[in-house]
């Protein structure tokens, strides 16, 4: 049901662009329209550049300091992403783009996403974390188990067509 819905998107977005171009065009003229998309483009690639370093300098820091990278990452990649869409052409992209800079939309995007986000920690076993609007916390509730090698064992399979025995007759 998602690829019929993703489909309908690609097809739509573009036309929504074009619809947009000659919504605009209308109203302020050619020249306008077009110092309009090219000013956003340039301030999506200002955006980008200043805000990319940022990104990977916040990155960096959180991994050497070896926290689960949290809030501050996530509004600086979504400060990254409307730079990418105001450097595209188009109005619609760049209204989201603009929206995305607003710190409340940040904010309302944190709140239905951040609950979904689950960290592992690459330094030991797998651990399911929480938010709970600061550093991120073990949740003892999450689905993660972890094991030991001697807490679980599985004997091979000899049905299995990867046992290194089974012989396969033909």
């Amino acid at each position: 049901m998602r690829f019929p819905l993703l489909s309908l998107l690609v097809l739509a977005w573009p036309l929504a662009e074009i619809a947009g171009f000659v919504v605009v065009g209308r109203a302020v003229g050619l020249w306008a329209t077009l110092g309009l998309v090219i000013g956003t483009a340039v301030i999506g690639s200002l955006l980008i550049r200043g805000q990319g370093i940022s990104l990977l300098r916040k990155l960096s820091s959180e991994g050497r300091e070896g926290r689960m990278p949290a809030r501050g990452v996530i509004d600086e990649a979504m400060k990254v992403i409307a730079g990418f869409l105001l450097f595209l052409p188009g109005f619609v992209t760049d209204i989201i783009g603009l929206a995305l800079l607003v710190p409340f939309i940040r904010n309302l995007i944190w709140s239905l996403v951040g609950r979904r986000i689950v960290i592992v920690n690459p330094q030991g076993p797998a651990s399911n974390y929480r938010r709970d609007d600061g550093p991120f916390t073990r949740d003892p509730n999450g689905p993660v188990v972890d094991l030991d090698a001697d807490d679980f064992k599985r004997d091979p399979d000899s049905s299995s067509p990867w046992s290194q025995n089974r012989r396969i007759d033909q």
